[in-house]
């Protein structure tokens, strides 16, 4: 008989919500008749694990994994708490994030579906832990912090929320506590820093901000020469609140970020960061 093609296992996922892997192996099988791939995923438990796609997926985990100066979060989505907490599933968010940090260059959930996981993929394997949890389970999201000196992170509330931070330079030493101090620092301080330094904040964010402040000094009544001044005031305290290395570091509020690391290694810098709460608004 002719292969199976590509649409064949689209159109038979779309009409059983199972992964791609598991609907080729069961086209395979049935050496192309699509009603006994679907009674095969049935039998398996797969074609009832993908009806339950379109629920939400609010509860589940945070799991990070490290090796090297390379760092891995991931965010495992399930429908309830009590999933979540379960050793399985938490097992399977950390068997995921250790594969994808192995692998050293998967940096998003769809590049992690087709990755290895022991005799199955990470499709697969979160497709079968649906069918046996009984509830929707989906990778929701995968970032990857990269550094050539360390990587902290902080796991907050059992896999609630999560950060990574990847510090460059610095002289060989070990800066693991470090770089754990700054994920903690990220995890806790309020706002949450968008940015490590003035640079990295979008352009877009700054107008948008320079907008709401003009308006709001137009309104107070403040006269239109003096107002540019005002807002590039109020700037550059908003630089200094939303950007990382300007903010107090949250064990010394007198102390800014900057400082601290200065204070540890004049040559030590923030590489990059990440922060995953559970169930937020993905951009």
């Amino acid at each position: 008989m002719a292969g199976i093609s590509a649409s064949d296992v689209k159109a038979l996922r779309e009409m059983t919500g199972a992964g791609m892997m598991d609907c080729k192996k069961v086209l395979t099988e049935a050496e192309g008749d699509v009603e006994r791939a679907i009674e095969l995923l049935r039998e398996r438990g797969l074609a009832k694990a993908g009806k339950r796609a379109g629920r939400e997926t609010s509860e589940g985990t945070v799991a990070v994994a490290i090796d090297g100066g390379s760092g891995v979060m991931i965010e495992l989505g399930c429908e309830t708490d009590f999933v979540a907490k379960t050793d399985d599933f938490q097992a399977l968010a950390q068997k995921i994030a250790d594969a994808i940090v192995k692998d050293g260059k998967i940096d998003s959930a769809e590049a992690a579906g087709a990755l290895s996981l022991g005799d199955e993929t990470v499709e697969a394997a979160v497709t079968n832990a649906a069918a046996t949890m009984g509830e929707n389970i989906a990778l929701k999201r995968v970032s990857r912090v990269a550094s050539d000196a360390v990587v902290g992170s902080y796991i907050h509330a059992g896999g609630k929320l999560g950060v990574v931070v990847g510090l460059n330079g610095g002289d060989g030493g070990d800066y693991s506590e470090v770089a754990r101090d700054l994920a903690m620092h990220v995890a806790a301080i309020d706002p949450t820093p968008i940015a490590i330094d003035r640079d990295g904040v979008p352009s877009d964010v700054i107008e948008g901000e320079k907008k709401i402040l003009r308006n709001q000094a137009l309104e107070s009544g403040k006269p239109e020469n003096i107002v540019d001044k005002i807002v590039d005031g109020r700037i550059n305290k908003f630089y200094a609140e939303n950007c990382l290395l300007e903010q107090p570091f949250v064990k010394d509020p007198d102390t800014s970020v900057t400082k601290m690391l200065a204070g540890v290694n004049k040559d030590l810098s923030v590489a990059s960061f990440v922060r995953f709460k559970l169930g937020e608004a993905q951009g």
